[in-house]
């Protein structure tokens, strides 16, 4: 027989910002024990409850006793299991008591075969199928033991005895098969069909659980409880849009405050509350930060994204007249917002720049010194993007009359201020805003355009998605910034390992790779690293090639996996990416060329070709041979690729400079018949030297034109 299952653990408040992985991990897992033990189809559905007070999952159709198996057991080899004779010697009949059977019980279910260099005995027996009390109670032990618990607390029974650890104290646990009990226990709890509904909004305190079936509808209707996480969650989101509707306004989207409020409410009660519009003279970033990280508000924004003084509170009860919820609720956030207010006048009176000398006194890293010594090396790192970017081959514009010479000079100061907001009062209660509080108190100082963005963006991209920095000393700035964290971290050998990364330096190589990638800069990653490694006082860094080279190497690593999100293929990114030369910006459009090409009829022939003679040149030894000699070409297949490379490789090179990628590997089609036919017709490893390295120092410039875009032998198959 078979019904649907619910098993509920009843406990006090849960910790709000881990119920909803409590919640998965204690449906996933239990549903996944009993599929395993043959109670439930590995298709059955599971749905999973989690509320501040409650763990639940319902599975639909588990048996009440898992089919038996047919199972073969090796016993032991024949040679200690029988005598000559067949009879079981000692050693067998101890090991079947072991199971409590006899030889003659099972004479006949046994079978002798050959397993390695032995001969052994088997014994086919049916296997019992388990029990639904049997199965239910392993997949709870199972399941408790592997939540994803954040602290374990300890506390006692009734007993005043025993102790027991778990997330929070347990008080009920119910378990139903269809609307029969399951007896099963748990944390000193015996299971039955009770649970507790709402504190404060349920019609009866205890709700007696007629089927599994019924449970959320009962808890719903009698215990004034959605036990449903996802339906509590989307019903909190659509009264928030509801309420800020009535005012044409917007709430503010935060996934994470969303699924924490859920965490706090058993049944939502949105409700609508102002401030004093004084306090909107603060930036809104500090107020939205308060109302969020300290009370659980949702700020509502209007139609050009800027804060109001109205916010929403989702309520955990639903009173006939709301004012004194929200009245309590608007007293309680106004000291928060006071606090704000203070931090920011209070702030603005010193300037940015007379908290430079203090940065000296913050520690940065033990090895790596202070604030004040970081910010120098930023500065240093700055400069000398700004010089290689007014080098660079591929022209690169800067808004200024002055041009480079004022980015310089505006990156020089930006890095000098860029992290005075840390001793702010400000930034010490929120952490949160450093960057965004150092732009603010910049252009409230009337610092010069650019600068104050510059300090406000340095930290961009924070985090996946996140915008990029706004104008060119952000984007230098925020290069440099990245740069010191990972040349110095990486300097001191503190690298990521496995899924730990304390220092975010996953988050900072691909900060910089979209930096270059998106903002399409002509810079050239190691000569930035060289130049990182350079700031630093000697010393201070262990290793600097080993350290050098681990960098690039990390960083290249991050670049393959960006490019792979974006749709591409691993030959393609791999094909990309081994031309190490020219900045990182012009990636988008080599892979294009690469997958372009790759269309082409003639793209596996050609990247065949490529490949064998890259393993042909690999094994020079010595210098290659450059210069192709017409009197020394001997065979018409060679004289006849040394042509068509001579017409082909101009118009390439032109489309290669003026950046159409595409266009110039497409030119490198019509090589497929040469290249096909000197690989037939010529022997490349000739006896006669001269001539050997004038067909070498062909297939040296057959290979250079093939591969200025990308490694074309990395599409062979």
């Amino acid at each position: 027989m078979s019904a649907n299952l619910l098993v509920e653990l009843f406990v006090e408040e849960l910790p709000p910002k881990a119920l909803k992985k409590l919640g998965e991990s204690f449906a996933s897992v239990l549903a996944d024990s009993l599929k395993a033990q043959g109670l439930a189809a590995a298709d059955a559905a599971v749905t999973s409850f989690a509320s501040p007070r409650r763990l639940g999952v319902h599975v639909a159709g588990v048996a009440a006793k898992s089919a038996d198996k047919a199972v073969e057991q090796k016993l032991m080899p024949v040679a200690v299991a029988l005598t000559p004779d067949g009879a079981p010697t000692p050693a067998l009949q101890n090991k079947l008591a072991a199971f409590g059977v006899s030889f003659e019980d099972i004479r006949e279910s046994t079978r002798r075969a050959v397993d390695g260099k032995a001969e052994f005995l088997f014994w086919k027996s049916i296997q019992p199928g388990a029990t639904l009390a049997q199965g239910l109670q392993k997949a709870l032990d199972d399941t408790l033991a592997k939540l994803p618990i954040p602290k374990v607390m300890s506390y006692q029974l009734a007993d005043g005895w025993t102790d027991v650890k778990f997330v929070r104290p347990a008080h009920g646990l119910v378990a139903l098969h269809g609307s029969e009990i399951v007896p099963i226990q748990a944390l000193g709890l015996s299971s039955g069909r009770t649970t507790t509904g709402h504190r404060f909004e349920a019609a009866q305190a205890v709700v007696g659980i007629d089927s599994a079936d019924s449970y959320a509808t009962q808890l719903r209707e009698q215990g004034a409880v959605i036990a449903s996480f996802a339906e509590r969650r989307a019903e909190i989101a659509r009264q928030l849009k509801g309420a800020a509707d009535a005012l044409s306004l917007t709430p503010i989207d935060d996934d994470a405050l969303l699924d924490e409020v859920t965490a706090l409410v058993e049944r939502p009660n949105v409700l609508t509350c102002a401030f004093e519009p004084e306090f909107l003279a603060v930036p809104q970033e500090c107020l939205i930060l308060t109302m969020k990280a300290n009370q659980k508000y949702f700020p509502l924004l209007d139609a050009a994204g800027k804060l109001t003084r109205h916010f929403l509170v989702v309520s955990n009860i639903a009173p006939a007249d709301a004012s004194a919820v929200t009245g309590g609720n608007e007293r309680v956030v106004r000291p928060r917002l006071a606090d704000a207010k203070f931090f920011y006048d209070q702030d603005r009176k010193k300037k940015l720049a007379d908290r430079i000398p203090g940065l000296a006194k913050v520690v940065y890293h033990g090895k790596l010194g202070s604030q004040g010594e970081r910010a120098e090396r930023v500065r240093g790192i700055g400069h000398a993007i700004v010089q290689q970017l007014s080098m660079a081959t591929l022209p690169y514009t800067v808004e200024a009359d002055d041009e480079f010479k004022v980015l310089d000079s505006k990156v020089k100061e930006a890095a000098l201020l860029a992290k005075c907001d840390l001793l702010t009062d400000m930034v010490g209660e929120f952490p949160e805003l450093q960057g965004i509080m150092g732009g603010y108190y910049a252009r409230h100082e009337g610092l010069r355009d650019g600068v104050a963005i510059a300090i406000e963006d340095h930290y961009k991209p924070r985090f996946a998605g996140d915008a990029l920095p706004r104008n060119h000393t952000g984007t230098v700035l925020a290069l440099a910034d990245k740069l010191e964290t990972l040349v110095g971290l990486f300097g001191i050998g503190q690298l990521p390992t496995g899924d730990k990364d304390p220092f975010a330096l996953r988050r900072h190589a691909l900060g910089i790779i979209r930096i270059l990638v998106e903002k399409n800069l002509p810079l050239s990653l190691p000569d930035m690293v060289d130049a990182a490694f350079g700031t630093f006082p000697e010393g201070m860094l262990a290793d600097v090639p080993k350290a050098r080279e681990a960098l690039l190497h990390f960083v290249y690593e991050r670049l393959v996996g960006y490019l792979r999100e974006l749709g591409y293929s691993a030959q393609e990114v791999e094909a990309a990416t081994a031309v190490r030369t020219g900045g990182w910006g012009s990636m988008p459009k080599r892979l294009a060329a690469v997958r372009a090409f790759n269309a082409l009829p003639e793209a596996a022939s050609l990247a065949a070709a490529n490949k064998r003679v890259g393993n042909i040149l690999k094994k020079v030894e010595g210098e290659l041979p450059t210069e192709v000699k017409d009197a020394l070409l001997q065979e018409a297949a060679e004289r006849a690729l040394a042509t068509a490379i001579a017409e082909v490789q101009p118009a390439a090179d032109t489309l290669f400079e003026q950046h159409d990628y595409t266009g110039s590997l497409q030119r490198l089609a019509v090589l497929k018949g040469p290249v096909d036919a000197f690989f037939d017709d010529v022997m490349v490893n000739a006896e006669d030297p001269a001539l050997r390295a004038n067909r070498l120092a062909l297939l040296g410039r057959l290979h250079a034109a093939m591969n200025r875009v990308a490694d074309l032998s990395k599409l062979a198959t």
